[in-house]
């Protein structure tokens, strides 16, 4: 299941035990505005997600989906089953951002190669070594 920047606002704002009216004071924005975000009607700025990350005191990253969360990897004993279901959420994720900034097509295209040489190399390690 996805979750949605919104639903994270949210979540976080339900947490911290604050209105969405107390948040949108802390943060400089109209309260519809929260409202908004919370209904993925709308996005904040650039700026305002700063403030939002800062607010709650988590990373941009997890703000927006995009931080791995490496639990839903252990269940992998072989790293390509680990690379494929990696490559299968790079491509899923909507609002994706590397270092704070959208990923584009054809960035994810150049990740999604760099995963696939990584796992030809590894495949390759395994056949010369004898394993990895």
């Amino acid at each position: 299941m996805k979750i949605y920047l919104g639903q994270k606002i949210k979540e976080l704002r339900k947490k911290a035990n604050i209105s969405q009216a107390n948040l949108a004071r802390k943060i400089g924005v109209s309260p519809s505005a929260i409202g908004m975000y919370e209904q993925n009607r709308r996005t904040p700025d650039n700026e305002t997600m700063l403030k939002l990350c800062s607010f709650f005191d988590v990373s941009l990253d997890y703000l927006v989906g995009s931080a791995v969360n490496y639990e839903s990897f252990s269940e992998y004993n072989d790293v390509a089953d680990m690379l494929d279901e990696f490559a299968k959420k790079l491509c899923e994720q909507e609002g994706l951002m590397f270092d704070g900034s959208p990923l584009n097509r054809e960035e994810r295209i150049q990740i999604l190669q760099a995963i696939r040489y990584v796992s030809k190399v590894a495949e390759k390690m395994k056949y010369e070594d004898g394993g990895i």
